[in-house]
């Protein structure tokens, strides 16, 4: 059994052999990071993927052997890969993982269903279960024109079947907040235990230098605005923080880019100021200095609250998703329980009464367990189990 192996070597002394499984590189958000977290507990892996844009890697990803599906080689893959999406199981049974003792699979696009040796131990780290097959499907449904509607239906039907046949086979799972494992046992029939994504609270708990705010148009003074941050889509939310602080004349820095900038651009009132992408020294200064950070949307885990309250950042969220194990018992969080102008309002105007002391940010100290170390030692815990 695995469990009998030391990390990192087999039990006659020679080193493990490690595969880490990835659904595409083609940017570096929250799955990306718990990629990258891992190939730091195993430098030894090796990295399987779809698709893989070079110019979006880390340097720590670089440092492995990457391989990727035939996906990769269609034509304008790259792009558009995600239109790849029905032949992407079949891609995955033709990888060769043959003499690896131990495969990690990162679950939110296709990733899980390889077929691995007997003898080769399968760990899925599940960040969600295909949203667009399950929770997101109507929304997906709707917003395709008559003939891609009309394919996807039957498409997503089969994905579906795969999808949770792929998840039997696998022999742990654990998921990166307790909603994914609700999700899981829901549409995998499969229980998992929750182990938290890896943040850097390191890198947020050090002082901010507020002079960088300078760099930001309309140099923000320390304490004067409102803070969103993140991809730019849909499901995050970022147009009801927006409408609201539009329409009240409170003052608004929304850093990120994405597909839906410039429909937020046209929504927003003059108190509003999109920063696009920002470096990761100017990052933790935007945290330190703003009044509150604001996150609308429901995410799986949600990392960007975690390092504004490692930053010192008073956190206003829509209370469901992930983020209830984040900030349980609202420890430096108010949330709103509607995802609507009229309820975020309401959160801002509760906000705004409360005293400092009633306005301090999650403890530090709370902050450990979603440290990296914490995240590795989870993860082998979850491997050594019986």
């Amino acid at each position: 059994m695995f469990a009998q192996r030391t990390v990192g070597t087999r039990n006659d002394g020679t080193r493990l052999r490690v595969a880490l499984v990835h659904y595409w590189l083609t940017n570096m958000r929250g799955g990306e990071r718990v990629l990258e977290s891992l190939c730091r507990l195993f430098p030894q892996a090796d990295i399987y993927t779809h698709v893989v844009n070079e110019n979006v890697l880390s340097g720590e990803l670089r440092k492995h052997q990457i391989y990727t599906t035939f996906i990769q080689k269609l034509p304008m893959a790259a792009r558009f890969y995600k239109y790849y999406l029905p032949l992407m199981p079949f891609a995955l049974e033709q990888l060769d993982l043959r003499g690896y003792d131990l495969v990690i699979s990162i679950e939110s696009g296709p990733a899980k269903g390889i077929v691995p040796h007997t003898d080769t131990f399968h760990l899925c780290y599940c960040c969600s279960p295909m949203r667009y097959l399950y929770d997101f499907y109507q929304d997906y449904i709707e917003s395709a024109n008559f003939f891609t509607r009309f394919i996807m239906k039957g498409v997503f039907h089969r994905l579906r079947q795969w999808d949770y046949v792929s998840a039997q086979h696998v022999d742990r799972i654990v998921a990166d907040s307790s909603a994914v494992a609700r999700r899981v046992k829901r549409w995998w029939r499969r229980d998992a235990a929750v182990i938290h994504p890896p943040v850097n609270i390191e890198l947020f708990m050090r002082d901010a230098d507020l002079s960088l705010l300078q760099q930001v148009p309309g140099s923000p003074v320390p304490g004067g605005y409102y803070l969103c941050f993140g991809e730019l889509v849909d499901y995050k939310r970022i147009d009801l923080a927006v409408r609201v602080c539009s329409s009240t004349g409170r003052r608004l820095l929304v850093a990120g880019n994405g597909p839906c900038r410039k429909t937020l651009e046209r929504m927003a009132g003059p108190e509003v100021c999109f920063i696009g992408r920002v470096s990761d020294e100017l990052l933790p200064a935007l945290f330190a200095g703003c009044r509150a950070f604001l996150f609308p949307g429901e995410e799986d885990f949600g990392i960007a609250p975690l390092e504004a309250a490692a930053a010192g950042a008073f956190v206003i969220a829509y209370g469901k998703g992930g983020i209830l194990d984040s900030f349980q018992n609202g420890e430096g969080a108010l949330f709103f329980d509607d995802q609507t102008e009229q309820s975020l309002c309401s959160a801002l105007d509760r906000f705004e009464k409360l005293t400092a002391a009633e306005r301090s940010p999650k403890p530090r100290e709370a902050l450990s367990m979603f440290s990296e170390k914490f995240f590795h030692e989870k993860i082998l815990s979850s491997l050594n189990d019986d």
